[in-house]
């Protein structure tokens, strides 16, 4: 009998060695997993996780899934400018995939910017003086609908220290008179939809007739499939970083003072 037990013994101190091998093949895989960063910087676990919260039934705490993000050592700029559109973006690939309902969509992309605005209230904008500030007007024109595309541009605007309102579906007649109530030193109209060029291009040519009107910058995901914008519209840049179209406008600015 004590034969048997030692024998049994020494089959699972044999077979222990392969059980610890095979576990620790599944955590060095996990934790590869979690290492993966995609190439605009955005881990992939992390990714999953915001998508996966925005997905499940019940309530959402926007705070609290803010926190979980901070939580991974995420600055506020990287929630807003890279994990909220890029869940965005998931959501619509799983709508097309046909993994999600269009009610899915919905509810996820309401959380994605409740949770951009949990964000936006907990960054830092960089101000600078009233006199120096730049006022921008960020356009989404009548046919389009991503709503939270533009929210983000709007957000990254204003931590840049920009001056910002939002135009959603106005017609050209409200967009005009708009434009010459707020005097905006730069317009920023997003598009996904080649459809909608030529609304744009007649948006700009209203734009054009406002006295001393603003630069005029064109993005979204249009630019994914689209050449020659810039001639097609009339826009001044054609771009997808807010960054960029404030170079563009401080320079314009400097050299138009120089005149």
């Amino acid at each position: 009998m004590s034969q048997d037990d030692q024998s049994d013994t020494r089959g699972l101190q044999q077979s222990r060695p392969n059980e610890v091998g095979v576990f620790a093949t599944r955590v060095i895989s996990a934790l590869r997993e979690r290492q993966v960063v995609c190439s605009d910087g955005v881990r992939q676990f992390v990714l999953d996780h915001l998508v996966r919260a925005i997905l499940t039934p019940g309530d959402c705490d926007p705070a609290q899934l803010f926190e979980e993000l901070r939580g991974h050592r995420l600055t506020v700029d990287a929630v807003i400018d890279l994990y909220i559109p890029r869940a965005a973006c998931c959501l619509g690939q799983s709508w097309v995939d046909d993994d999600i309902t269009f009610a899915d969509v919905t509810v996820g992309a309401l959380r994605l910017q409740a949770l951009l605005e949990e964000a936006s209230a907990q960054s830092r904008l960089e101000l600078v003086t009233n006199d120096a500030r730049l006022r921008a007007i960020v356009v989404l024109p009548r046919g389009e609908q991503h709503f939270l595309g533009v929210s983000v541009v709007a957000a990254q605007l204003r931590r840049m220290g920009c001056e910002v309102s939002v135009s959603f579906d106005e017609c050209l007649d409200a967009l005009s008179a708009r434009m010459i109530e707020e005097q905006p030193d730069m317009v920023l109209i997003s598009c996904s939809r080649r459809e909608t060029l030529e609304t744009i291009k007649e948006t700009v040519q209203v734009i054009r007739q406002v006295p001393m009107g603003p630069m005029i910058a064109l993005g979204g995901a249009v630019m994914l499939d689209t050449d020659d914008l810039k001639e097609r519209t009339g826009v001044d840049i054609v771009t997808g970083t807010a960054k960029d179209v404030v170079a563009f406008c401080s320079k314009r600015a400097h050299a138009l003072s120089r005149l």
